[in-house]
């Protein structure tokens, strides 16, 4: 139920625009947002690191990830097993690296933090190596007990219709 309240936060604060977004920031405390990058620097390391448990261990057991190519996992179970299939397979070269972070609170117990990587070393299907990209990620935490984790994951290329750099 908490996960369902969260997400009907997300959708009230995206109706409402900026301006509650940024009224409901300052609900979460220094401390909030310091556990909730740690985790962001944690779901970074686990994918270097080829390890779709360390990668996944963040995640509610209903939670709900979806990748950059659309790939859909549903679980904490579920997303350790995509992400292992991910890691070993089409990532097992990549890298990430984080670029931006940003923590926004909408409720003290739920936050939304868009989290800005490059990607490098991604294969292709035919297995030639992708040219690094910038992904873009949406994720919604949630604090139960006095422990966040991620509620849902949402990734897209940031900009993947802009012509090549010349």
């Amino acid at each position: 139920m908490k996960q369902i309240n969260a997400l009907a936060a997300l959708a009230v604060g995206s109706t409402f625009g900026t301006a509650s977004m940024s009224g409901a920031q300052q609900t979460g405390g220094n401390e909030d947002e310091t556990a909730i990058r740690k985790i962001i620097v944690e779901m970074t390391e686990g994918f270097n690191n080829h390890d779709g448990k360390a990668a996944a261990r963040m995640y509610t057991p209903d939670a709900r990830f979806v990748s950059v190519r659309g790939d859909m996992m549903n679980g904490q179970a579920g997303i350790e097993r995509g992400l292992s299939a991910i890691l070993s397979g089409r990532a097992k070269n990549a890298t990430q690296r984080t670029m931006d972070v940003t923590v926004r609170f909408i409720r003290p117990d739920v936050a939304l933090a868009n989290v800005t990587n490059e990607l490098s070393g991604l294969a292709a299907p035919d297995g030639h190596v992708l040219p690094s990209q910038q992904e873009l990620s949406l994720r919604v935490f949630v604090k139960d007990a006095g422990a966040w984790q991620v509620a849902a994951f949402h990734n897209t290329l940031v900009a993947p219709f802009s012509p090549p750099p010349r």
